[in-house]
C-alpha cells in the first residue's frame, strides 16, 4: 500500500511538472494546473472505479476519465487542442514507467520490467521528435502536436502487437486489447495527418 501509494504521489507531480513545463508559455500558471487538477481527477476517478468493479480494466478506464477532464480542461479555459493533447499524452509516461517499474519489482515480472524499458524508449522518442520534427521535410506544417501524436501511435501499435502475440501483462485486457489499442493508434493516425496538412 505504501509503495501504491509513493508511485502514485511522484507520478502525479511528475505529472504536474511536465504538463507546466510543455504548457508555460503559452498559459499562465493557474490555467495550466487547474487544466492537470482536472486530468488528475479524471485519471483517479477512473483508477478508483477499476479497482472496485473491473481492476483489470485500470488503464483504460483511467485514460478514458482522464480524456474526459483533458476534454473539459479544453472547452473551459479555450486551451489550443493539439498543444494540450501532446502535453497530455507525453506528461504521464514517466508514473506510468513507475507503475510497470513498481509491479516488476513487487511481483517479480519480467514483462513489467520489459513495459518499464519501452515506456523509457517512449520518452526518448517524445525528447527526439519535440526537438527534430520541424526538420522532417515530408511534415510539411510544422505544427506542434507531432511528437505526442507520434508516441501515441508507436505507443498504441506496440500493445496492439505485444497483445496479438498473447503475452500476459500488467494493464492488458486479453484479446479486446488488439482492438483497442489498435483504434487509438488509427485514431493518432489520423489526428497526425490531419495536423501534418498544410491550408492553401
Amino acid at each position: 500500500m505504501l509503495m501504491d501509494l509513493a508511485v502514485t504521489i511522484l507520478g502525479a507531480l511528475i505529472f504536474l511538472f511536465l504538463f507546466w513545463k510543455r504548457l508555460k508559455e503559452d498559459y499562465a500558471g493557474e490555467i495550466i494546473f487547474k487544466s492537470a487538477t482536472y486530468i488528475l481527477v479524471g485519471i483517479g476517478a477512473g483508477w478508483a472505479l477499476s479497482l472496485k468493479f473491473f481492476p483489470d480494466w485500470f488503464f483504460w478506464t483511467s485514460v478514458t476519465a482522464g480524456l474526459i477532464g483533458f476534454a473539459f480542461a479544453i472547452l473551459r479555459f479555450r486551451l489550443k487542442f493539439y498543444e494540450t493533447l501532446e502535453a497530455f499524452i507525453i506528461s504521464p509516461l514517466p508514473w506510468l514507467g513507475l507503475v510497470f517499474l513498481k509491479d516488476s519489482g513487487v511481483h517479480s515480472s519480467f514483462s513489467s520490467f520489459l513495459a518499464f524499458i519501452a515506456i523509457l524508449i517512449m520518452v526518448f522518442l517524445s525528447y527526439y521528435f519535440g526537438t527534430h520534427y520541424k526538420r522532417f521535410t515530408w511534415y510539411k506544417s510544422g505544427k506542434i502536436g507531432f511528437a505526442g501524436l507520434a508516441v501515441a501511435v508507436v505507443f498504441f501499435l506496440s500493445r496492439a502487437a505485444i497483445a496479438m502475440s498473447k503475452v500476459t501483462m500488467l494493464s492488458f485486457v486479453g484479446r479486446s486489447e488488439v482492438i483497442i489499442s489498435g483504434i487509438m493508434a488509427v485514431t493518432g493516425i489520423l489526428l497526425l495527418f490531419n495536423l501534418g496538412k498544410v491550408k492553401e
